[in-house]
């Protein structure tokens, strides 16, 4: 079995990659989402590309069904055990404002009717002593009231079990006894093991409110692949930029809610490195939203917790979710999004997308909203007789009928006038997302160079980089399939946390040592289960460290030396200078807390696929010159620009702009003063016009 394949689905369309890692043949496909049942499009795309399932050793997906139903709100009817007392606190949350002079602002309503939340008596106090014990009895009672709430879904968070789980351990045991038609059960100690009730509870929570759904749509997957003769790793992309198998992902399917953006994020480093830039920032557009990530120092930044499915997005109206996650800024700004008229007559883009069903107005059985793709069209940056290599013909007419209805006329400008104003909203909102990863986090943008992909990502890039300074912009190799390459470099990785409370100086290392390796000896364990071998995992200890009345913590990374040595000094003087680069300042004369214990382990499975050389082993063709009239430069004057076929670009190749290059699912747009070289392993590095 010498095949390799990764499966992308977003918001418009599912991408497939296929590798064989002998011949170094590859195959690509595109095909429509299918949004009312998924796993249709992935068999559309499976067929498109006649892939061979007997002949495949590892399928790597990311999915955003986890993090779609959190949006729409459609999970399970989920029931939350928890210790008595404590029944509201996921209702209360934490009393921050995040926006002070909103009168309107409400708090996120949890994905559990207070009616379905079930107190149980006992009690664990912090440091794992037993105050009030749990009796079989009450274990009973509590497991039969839950089974006849009718919930299919079970969550389960009592206080500190973080530190003690052997009373959510007995609970779970109830409630399997009192029904065992239970769709899902999660206890909390076996998602988080970290104080912080509100934040645990919610994560648990949500853990179970998708849980159900996940588990059909990766069973109805597994089927899809087994039907077709493939016998071989199934594996999903994690939220914090590793893969994890099938069965954990079913386990944990929080741990998969941002699973579909990281796989893009992982090439850019990837390319970043191989080209010799290790400060990157990822962007990628779709055909629903612009996402932006940052890579420093050839790593991609990750987050210990995130908010999801607010309406208004992030911290303001999102629910936590305490696991790593890979930091990345999305902003409404995909091929999709339609743009309209506000009620004061302001030109708006966004955030509302046309989506797979019906897309754009100028695709075939499209919608009626214009988008940024049909303005993209109108203007003469995206070809329409050879859009996906001709696969699909998209209709000028129908999008300029769009423009001219719903914007121009409303407005008084042209159809043109229109188009170009809807481009130049567009790329400020994408700029924006880029600016929520640099400039808002401490870095200068200037610093860094944009790695475009998606099937948009290289169409608005340099437009992106000029507004925001950037000198340089890198179009990968297959950008329209970029977050998919990026899955089949992705190691296996898992993450684990202990919450350990105590003062630095006077913590007890043998004690530190001893949940350490309980956590690598865990993480081996599964990482063994998902077809790695020990001698290829890596294990790294981070301690979470902060200065004391601090509320918020640093991971600060713990060499095996300091850990067997209790080098308490040096780790120390290491948070210290840590916490001054990150913030400008430190205090060496402050006490410092050790909060939490965390382990990272990874292993690859495979090394790692040279996606340049197989296809730079197809016949690179000449072809004639063409030109084409774009509006590229302003919406008042046409500019000519020479059009390149990107296959036909051999290694050295420089095109000074104005000029475009096209390629399957992709264009490339140069201004006047940009010029674009052809790496040796067949990037396209763009340096932006002053």
């Amino acid at each position: 079995m010498s095949l390799v394949a990764a499966l992308d689905i977003g918001g418009t369309f599912t991408d497939l990659v296929i590798i064989d890692s002998k011949s170094g043949e590859l195959t690509q496909s595109k095909v429509p989402t299918t949004p009312s049942d998924l796993v249709v499009g992935i068999a559309n795309s499976l067929k498109k590309a006649s892939l061979d399932l007997k002949s495949c050793h590892n399928f790597v997906h990311g999915s955003t069904v986890a993090i779609n139903v959190v949006i729409e709100r459609k999970g399970a009817n989920t029931a939350l055990v928890t210790t008595k007392g404590f029944r509201d606190a996921i209702f209360i949350g934490r009393g921050n404002r995040p926006e002070a002079y909103n009168i309107f602002f409400r708090k996120p309503e949890p994905f559990v009717m207070r009616s379905m939340v079930f107190e149980v008596d006992e009690r664990v106090l912090a440091n794992g002593e037993v105050l009030q014990p749990l009796v079989d009895e009450e274990a009973k009672r509590v497991a039969g009231a839950v089974a006849a709430s009718q919930a299919s879904s079970v969550a389960v968070c009592l206080m500190h079990s973080y530190v003690n789980p052997s009373h959510e351990t007995a609970i779970g045991r109830a409630l399997t006894e009192a029904n065992p038609s239970f769709t899902y059960i999660s206890l909390s100690h076996n998602i988080l093991r970290e104080y912080r009730e509100y934040e645990r509870t919610s994560t648990t929570l949500i853990n179970s409110y998708v849980g159900p759904r996940v588990k059909k749509y990766i069973s109805d997957l597994e089927e899809l692949l087994r039907s077709q003769g493939f016998s071989g790793l199934l594996s999903i992309m994690r939220s914090n930029g590793g893969t994890m198998s099938a069965k954990s992902a079913i386990d944990r399917p929080v741990a998969m809610i941002e699973s579909g953006p990281v796989g893009g994020v992982i090439a850019s480093a990837e390319v970043g490195k191989k080209l010799g830039y290790n400060n990157v920032i990822a962007f990628d557009m779709g055909g629903t939203t612009a996402k932006a990530s940052l890579v420093k120092d050839g790593e991609p930044a990750v987050i210990e917790g995130y908010y999801v499915g607010g309406s208004t997005g992030g911290y303001i109206g999102g629910h936590p979710v305490m696991l790593p996650v890979v930091d990345v800024v999305e902003v409404g700004a995909g091929g999709g999004t339609i743009a309209w008229i506000d009620q004061v007559g302001r030109l708006r883009v966004g955030p509302q997308s046309s989506g797979a069903e019906p897309g754009p107005a100028c695709y075939p059985n499209g919608g009626v909203e214009p988008t940024i793709t049909d303005a993209n069209v109108v203007l003469g940056r995206i070809n329409p007789s050879n859009f996906l290599g001709g696969e699909m013909q998209l209709d000028i007419r129908k999008a300029e009928k769009s423009i001219e209805e719903r914007i121009a006329s409303k407005l008084g400008l042209s159809v043109i006038e229109s188009a170009y104003g809807i481009l130049r909203i567009g790329v400020a909102t994408m700029s924006n997302a880029i600016r929520g990863v640099s400039v808002e986090k401490g870095y200068d943008a200037r610093d860094f160079v944009i790695v475009a992909f998606g099937g948009g990502g290289p169409l608005h890039a340099t437009d992106v980089a000029r507004e925001l300074g950037i000198p340089k912009v890198i179009v990968p190799m297959l950008p329209a399939h970029f977050s998919a390459v990026g899955m089949l470099q992705a190691d296996l990785k898992h993450d684990f946390i202990r919450t350990y409370y105590k003062m630095l100086a006077a913590s007890d290392f043998s004690e530190i040592r001893r949940i350490r390796d309980e956590m690598a000896e865990e993480a081996r364990s599964i990482l063994a289960g998902e077809g790695a071998y020990s001698k290829d995992v890596k294990v790294q200890t981070f301690f979470d460290l902060r200065y004391k009345g601090q509320e918020f913590y640093l991971s600060t990374p713990v060499a095996e030396g300091e850990l067997i040595s209790g080098a308490k000094d040096k780790i120390r003087s290491e948070f210290d200078a840590l916490h001054d680069r990150l913030y400008g300042h430190g205090a060496p004369q402050e006490a410092v807390e050790l909060i939490n214990i965390r382990v990272i382990a990874r292993a690859t499975r495979a090394s790692k696929l040279n996606i340049s050389s197989a296809l730079k082993a197809s016949t690179r063709r000449e072809l004639e010159k063409k030109f084409r009239d774009v509006y590229l430069e302003s919406s008042n004057i046409k500019t000519i620009c020479e059009i390149f076929d990107r296959d036909s670009l051999s290694t050295g190749s420089v095109i000074n702009g104005p000029a475009i290059i096209e390629e399957y699912a992709s264009t490339t747009p140069l201004r006047v003063g940009d010029k674009a070289i052809t790496s040796s392993s067949g990037e396209l590095e763009i340096s932006i016009g002053k």
